[in-house]
């Protein structure tokens, strides 16, 4: 019975934390697919020179996010809070490096 219990408890403090993962794939995806466009009408290629550029304006996660909010307001996208946070992440993950 304690061993069932014990299993069970670190299921459920396992179980959040696995539903947090962020999926890198699908934000390069969405990223692909909804603003490559408009940056590579900017900046030519794929557009993510707009990363990489000496005077970028994204200077910390908090202004990435807010930048992420404005795009997606811009582009009229729908996406929910999960898609958005797979978005930023693999920003992070690929051009910024900010500590989350």
């Amino acid at each position: 019975m304690k061993t069932s219990l014990t299993a069970f408890i670190i299921s459920l403090l396992a179980w959040p934390a696995s539903s947090f993962a962020f999926d890198t794939e699908r934000g390069e995806e969405l990223h692909d697919s909804h603003c490559t466009n408009c940056h590579a009408a900017i900046y030519g290629n794929k557009g993510n020179e707009i990363y990489t550029r000496e005077n970028r304006k994204i200077g910390s996660l908090t202004e990435l996010q807010a930048q992420l909010k404005r795009c997606k307001n811009s582009l009229g996208t729908n996406w929910p809070e999960d898609q958005m946070l797979d978005v930023q992440h693999y920003l992070n993950s690929n051009f910024y490096h900010f500590k989350e």
